[in-house]
């Protein structure tokens, strides 16, 4: 019987006669998974930046958010803190559909307790609440720019060298009150340390003195991303200024909820909150 089954697979996979077509290489054509559409540098994994290339004008859907890439197929997508362990990968061009399952790498976060943080940041009096929600009407309107520029695809440079004293995604508790987890990192420095832009982009909110934050500038990146940083002692850049990667924007301070001082870096795509770190590892130069 094995001696008969392997005539069988012979005879199936014997060359076809000169001229005629081969169904073998038919059938592993129909097969074949088509290549993607979309190639992509950066690391599936929770609070990670993704630089991408595909088609022009090409509906890339990651999750639940849906990007357009621009005129130069230039695509960014992002992971935030507590990204699922799968997700999907969905690229509309106007010959069809690719869409794949991705694996996103799940993260432990530290619990990191502070203390020293004067009351009234923690639980703010009744008198300045309506402050803090007009601040909130301000940041949340910043963060809908949608600049047209490629900062995001040049590899980002620290904004300011110092010690990491926080990181992202650790849950804080401030005082011993538990509070929102940690979304970026925070950089310790000499007050008076000069601030750099990490990526090309436009200013869209710079305010020298927020409840919060202290001085508080977003940069723009292009494609949703949009970096913050907080606690700044001077702010040097005015809403609507286009600025260089390495330019200097602002100061290290202490101002808002801090209790020394230090940068705190965060970036945001969309309303994902990316992990500064994860964007420094990506290099989208090999997309060029």
């Amino acid at each position: 019987m094995v001696l008969i089954a392997a005539l069988a697979l012979v005879q199936a996979v014997a060359p076809a006669p000169e001229g005629a077509a081969d169904p073998m290489a038919a059938l592993i054509a129909e097969t074949a998974p088509a290549a993607a559409p979309i190639n992509c540098a950066g690391t599936h994994r929770q609070g990670a930046m993704i630089v991408c290339r595909t088609r022009p004008g090409a509906e890339v859907t990651l999750g639940d958010i849906t990007v357009e890439a621009d005129d130069a197929g230039w695509v960014v997508l992002g992971h935030d803190r507590d990204a699922e362990a799968q997700t999907t990968l969905s690229v509309a061009l106007p010959d069809g559909r690719y869409e794949e399952t991705l694996s996103v790498q799940q993260r432990e976060y530290d619990i990191q307790r502070i203390e020293g943080v004067p009351q009234e940041y923690v639980t703010p009096p009744e008198e300045v609440l309506e402050r803090i929600r007009a601040e909130g009407r301000v940041k949340r309107n910043a963060y809908t720019s949608r600049w047209t520029g490629e900062g995001f695809a040049s590899a980002f440079i620290m904004p300011v060298e110092g010690r990491l004293t926080g990181v992202y995604g650790s849950q804080r508790y401030y005082n011993g009150e538990p509070r929102r987890p940690h979304y970026g990192i925070d950089i310790a420095a000499p007050g008076g340390t000069p601030v750099i832009a990490p990526a090309a982009g436009v200013v869209t909110l710079a305010d020298p003195d927020m409840y919060y934050e202290g001085g508080l500038i977003f940069i723009d990146h292009g494609q949703g991303l949009t970096s913050a940083f907080l606690h700044l002692g001077a702010v040097n850049v005015d809403v609507g200024q286009e600025v260089a990667q390495g330019e200097v924007i602002g100061e290290v301070g202490s101002g808002g909820r801090s209790t020394g001082a230090h940068l705190d870096w965060r970036i945001k795509w969309h309303n994902r909150y990316i992990d500064p770190a994860e964007a420094l590892a990506v290099d989208p130069s090999g997309l060029r």
